[in-house]
């Protein structure tokens, strides 16, 4: 029998590779690769071009910053206007003047609705900032020829010379003081989140309520004792909003200082409220009875219970003007979609913050009348415990709200107790320091928005991106990327684990995104 022709082409023999050897040479491959796709990329971020702005390609730099400077101004010059026309109606109205609400030249009119002054400082504060934040950003891209956190600090203090706009340094302090307390938050929620520092008692679930407490017994201990601490406007809301008359304000802090009592005046202020005598002051010389507080109201409980409504009936248009007009001119769309949803979260919001004062004003005049019956004698530190335990009053709010609250009220107790310090010559007294304060906070505020935003409130996140009017937060990525970073993704995409995968499918778009619901938005 013949021999079987050979195939023209026989098959290559068979080389049994090492499959470990041959993993480990392709992983040692893509290793090196990637090493030196890492540093032509660090070359490029120094030597390379302008990293991208966050505009569009058909707006220029400076029409970008003059825009958004434009646009801010507006925004927040009709909202201060807008809180002042509807605070004028519900004067009107409460002086059942309800022809007047159609009349234009009583309702703005210059003489008795003065805003112009204050919403144009106003508008030039956010404004100024948010047109020259933009434009520092740019210049730093191109000067710099890369992206850092460094250009969103220097670019956010440079920035914060916009608080110049307003003229009274208390109100420039007040901000600044509110800030610190905002970028300290920030910096303690990152430590925490990494694992590197944190209180004791941090995960307490009232710890906000815990430091409202302390920083309104500081604000009530300020406002009788030190009032000159507290800025005008503020001691002018707590005096109107309580029902104690200033002369007995008076009278009680020279009581608590062991100096002389103005019996003259004091017994001038009865008369002219009808109790000439109610009372023999003489028999009174180391504390400042109930029947003086309150010479209206023999019941010290029925005077409690009328402060509240009382106060509940003063602040609800103010509250309700502080609520109503952002809902409408930050989110004008959604109130022409649904203005009776709008209206109702308007009104909802407005009750609750007007309930948990009234209660603030009524437990604090509670305790005031509570020491006068089981003591002979009066001392400073009741009104700051009376402070702190009034303050409890808050968790009548919703639980969003109340570490708000706190860093608002935490400013106001640190500029008080700033000046007393320096009053007793305890801190130097530096000519504009609120100034540097402010720009150095928001240096620190505008490097946590970009580069940590889960560390900021919700409220305070959203508000500044509201006012800035970009994507300087969540830029989006351009198109025209280079091969060697599309490999790097799709190198990191294969490499992911799959479990972390199928989580990240799972988890909910708030999850994802890091989105967080905020009332009302």
């Amino acid at each position: 029998m013949p021999a079987l022709a050979k195939p023209l082409f026989s098959p290559p023999p068979q080389i049994h590779h090492d499959n470990s050897d041959a993993e480990r040479r392709l992983l040692e491959a893509e290793e090196r690769l990637r090493e030196a796709i890492e540093e032509l990329h660090s070359r490029n971020a120094v030597r390379g071009p302008y990293p991208p702005c966050d505009h569009g390609p058909d707006e220029s730099c400076a029409a970008h910053a003059i825009g958004n400077l434009c646009q801010t101004f507006l925004l927040t010059y009709g909202v201060r206007v807008g809180i002042g026309i509807l605070l004028r109606a519900f004067k009107l109205a409460k002086g059942k003047s309800y022809s007047s609400l159609l009349d234009l030249k009583r309702l703005v009119s210059e003489k008795d609705l003065i805003v112009r002054e204050e919403s144009c400082r106003i508008g030039l504060l956010f404004g100024g900032f948010t047109g020259s934040y933009h434009a520092l950003r740019c210049f730093l891209r191109k000067f710099r020829r890369k992206e850092t956190p460094f250009n969103a600090i220097l670019a956010g203090s440079v920035a914060g010379l916009s608080v110049l706009a307003l003229d009274d340094s208390n109100r420039r302090r007040t901000l600044a003081l509110y800030l610190l307390a905002r970028v300290a938050q920030c910096a303690y929620n990152s430590a925490k989140s990494k694992n590197k520092f944190h209180f004791w008692g941090s995960r307490w679930r009232h710890g906000d309520s815990l430091l409202f407490s302390i920083s309104c017994a500081q604000v009530m201990y300020a406002f009788i004792m030190h009032p000159e601490s507290l800025p005008q406007a503020y001691q002018d809301f707590i005096q109107k909003t309580g029902p104690v008359a200033a002369p007995v304000y008076k009278s009680i802090r020279e009581c608590c200082r062991c100096g002389p009592v103005d019996l003259a005046s004091l017994s001038a202020f009865l008369s002219r409220r009808g109790k000439p005598d109610s009372v023999k002051l003489e028999e009174f010389p180391s504390i400042i009875p109930c029947s003086v507080i309150h010479p209206d109201t023999h019941s010290c409980l029925a005077q409690n219970a009328n402060a509240a409504s009382a106060t509940f009936r003063k602040t609800f248009p103010l509250y309700f003007s502080l609520t109503f007009v952002p809902y409408v001119v930050l989110q004008l769309q959604k109130f022409m979609d649904a203005p009776a949803h709008t209206c109702w979260f308007a009104l909802r919001d407005a009750v609750h913050s007007t309930a948990f004062l009234s209660a603030f004003v009524g437990i604090f005049q509670g305790v005031i009348c509570l020491h006068r019956k089981v003591a002979t004698r009066d001392h400073k530190l009741v009104y700051w415990i009376a402070g702190g335990i009034s303050a409890l009053s808050v968790l009548l709010e919703k639980k969003s709200r109340r570490a708000e609250l706190a860093l608002y009220v935490l400013p106001r107790a640190g500029d008080s107790l700033w000046y007393i310090l320096v009053n007793r010559h305890l801190l130097p007294n530096i000519r504009n320091a609120e100034v540097a304060l402010f720009c150095a906070c928001m240096g620190g505020v505008m490097y946590y928005l970009e580069h940590e935003p889960d560390t900021m409130a919700p409220f305070l996140r959203v508000l500044i991106r509201r006012l800035l009017a970009s994507r300087i937060s969540n830029p989006v990525l351009p198109s025209n990327r280079v091969p060697s970073y599309t490999y790097l993704q799709t190198l990191d995409a294969i490499k992911k684990p799959k479990s972390q995968e199928s989580r990240e499918d799972e988890a909910s778009p708030s999850q994802k995104y890091n989105l967080e619901s905020i009332p009302g938005l």
